[in-house]
């Protein structure tokens, strides 16, 4: 399966980065690319209100993705803010093309001196998607951090797990992502396709989650097969998804785990 990572930081305004999503999915589909992954928070980046973009998941923002996917006939999968009839809204996937689902982060960023809980309502299951006869979990961010969802993907069939960020930068945070990242592959033995947000010129605060860059490809066993630099970037890879089942025969992990 051919998928292209977009790294790009996006700005407060979506319908900007709408067009920048527009301009990188033209691209990957020229490219081939049957797949392309955005970050978190493209609609609209953390630095404005979560409130003041959202929108519902069937509304104006999310409606031209899907014509851009079907107009394009790739597969994209974008990360947005739904509202939810409250003042807290949803952090979500939107997966929209030859498949069309969501995925509502689970795990809140309450963490490091920020609170995404304050105006972030966690979603309450974990989602996979079939794509050309393959099974592909969904993960955001700071769900990173939890390899039981990894795991628990895996468990559901999943071969790749797509983790779009908006990883806010700090003293050790690359070197945490990248073990992270690398990390979940191995224990779900699965492929991890993780695709940041790049590093902005400034952060407006210096604690808003941004990004920093560093886009990853994973390989089941940890192999790193693709690391983007800080900047805006468009990249394909090429996965052999059909691997994941004798990577997991050889090292059959998910069958030797047990209930402690």
């Amino acid at each position: 399966m051919r998928i292209a990572l977009a790294q790009f930081a996006a700005s407060t305004d979506p319908a900007a980065n709408l067009a920048r999503v527009a301009d990188f999915a033209e691209q990957a589909a020229a490219q081939g690319a049957e797949l392309v992954v955005f970050p978190e928070a493209t609609m609209c980046s953390f630095a404005r209100p979560r409130a003041d973009a959202a929108e519902p998941f069937a509304g104006p923002w999310a409606t031209s993705v899907r014509a851009l996917a079907a107009r394009l006939g790739i597969t994209i999968v974008v990360g947005m803010f739904t509202t939810t009839g409250t003042p807290r809204v949803r952090n979500t996937l939107l997966v929209t093309g030859t498949v069309e689902a969501r995925y509502d982060k689970l795990h809140l960023f309450d963490a490091l001196g920020y609170a995404e809980s304050r105006q972030i309502e966690a979603g309450d299951r974990a989602v996979t998607i079939e794509l050309s006869g393959h099974t592909i979990g969904l993960a955001t961010c700071y769900d990173v951090r939890f390899p039981t969802l990894f795991t628990h993907l895996a468990g559901l069939g999943a071969e790749l797990i797509l983790l779009p960020s908006s990883w806010a930068p700090g003293d050790g945070k690359l070197h945490q992502w990248r073990t992270l990242v690398t990390a979940r592959a191995m224990d779900s033995t699965s492929f991890v396709v993780a695709v940041d947000q790049s590093l902005p010129a400034a952060s407006a605060d210096g604690r808003t989650p941004t990004g920093i860059g560093h886009s990853l490809a994973v390989d089941p066993a940890g192999a790193v097969l693709l690391e983007l630099g800080e900047a805006d970037e468009l990249a394909v890879v090429d996965l052999d998804l059909t691997s994941v089942a004798a990577t997991r025969e050889r090292l059959p992990v998910l069958q030797h785990a047990r209930s402690l």
